[in-house]
């Protein structure tokens, strides 16, 4: 009886170990497929004139996207330089002191909100709280800007780098703290020198996510930055982006404006590697110096 139930667990096991693997092979053969695709369809548009000129207006000849490549990393820079230090902050504090405030459930609540909100509302909010009210204070028509752009990224970024900062914390076995805390050391201490440092690396992996979240987003963008065909570093005008300048050239009539838009994904996807790769990185070096430590 017992070799029989034995038997059937075992049976069980294996099917249900062909089943994972068969969803897995799945996966990363679409992946495998979708990624070649973008490579072989896109990579004839790659040149040296695509990363060194801007656009030039002809349709036959659209030139490079120097100024959608540029004015991306400079958005996602500016975003990340809000929204990573405000999302760990409110992170820290769900984890940390939340059960020192009553209002830690409901801003928990409006992260898990705010996390699923459609990109477009994102949009429209920023476009009512940075555009119209920076038109009336200048006296122009309509100001769009990179700083608009920017903080509209930064607001989809905050509450999915809280949440991830928050569950990674709890992580942290309590023993940490409460060693820390019986050699002297205040809290405050304990979360910047102890608990922080211990889950760097899960809290690397959020931000990266976040990241790639608001590196492939359009509608934000459309509504704050507006985009621009121009070469320009000053987010304080409208600013360009990969994602604006891929919807205008997809969106449009012309062939090789086409072939320029799938070149655009290609240089996109192969930022977010960059970046994925980066971030792991440093947190592989930073979990390693830690181990040499102890």
């Amino acid at each position: 009886m017992a070799s029989a139930r034995f038997e059937t667990r075992r049976l069980t096991s294996d099917a249900m170990f062909v089943v994972c693997a068969a969803c897995t092979l799945l996966i990363v053969t679409l992946l495998l497929l979708v990624s070649g695709y973008l490579v072989w369809i896109g990579i004839g548009s790659i040149d040296l004139s695509f990363f060194r000129d801007v656009p030039t207006g002809d349709v036959a000849t659209p030139g490079g996207m120097r100024h959608a490549i540029e004015g991306t990393v400079i958005l996602l820079a500016l975003a990340a330089a809000v929204g990573v230090p405000l999302g760990v902050a409110a992170g820290v504090y769900l984890s940390e002191y939340s059960h020192e405030w009553f209002f830690a459930g409901p801003l928990r609540f409006i992260a898990d909100v705010l996390t699923g909100v459609p990109s477009i509302v994102v949009g429209i909010l920023g476009y009512e709280l940075f555009v119209v009210p920076v038109s009336r204070w200048t006296s122009n028509s309509v100001s769009f800007s990179g700083y608009a752009g920017a903080a509209a990224l930064a607001f989809i970024m905050i509450p999915i780098v809280a949440r991830t900062t928050e569950e990674m914390l709890r992580l942290v076995p309590k023993t940490y703290r409460e060693g820390s805390l019986a050699l002297g050391a205040s809290k405050a201490q304990t979360v910047l020198r102890v608990v922080l440092p211990s889950a760097f690396g899960s809290i690397s992996t959020g931000i990266m996510l976040a990241l790639a979240r608001v590196a492939g987003e359009t509608a934000p963008l459309l509504f704050t930055a507006l985009g621009s065909r121009l070469l320009t570093r000053d987010p304080s005008e409208p600013f360009p982006s990969l994602t604006l300048q891929i919807y205008t050239y997809a969106t449009g009539p012309y062939p090789e404006q086409k072939k320029l838009a799938w070149a655009g994904i290609l240089v996109l996807l192969a930022l977010l590697f960059a970046v994925n790769l980066l971030i792991r990185v440093v947190a592989a070096r930073h979990a390693a110096t830690r181990l040499g430590k102890v």
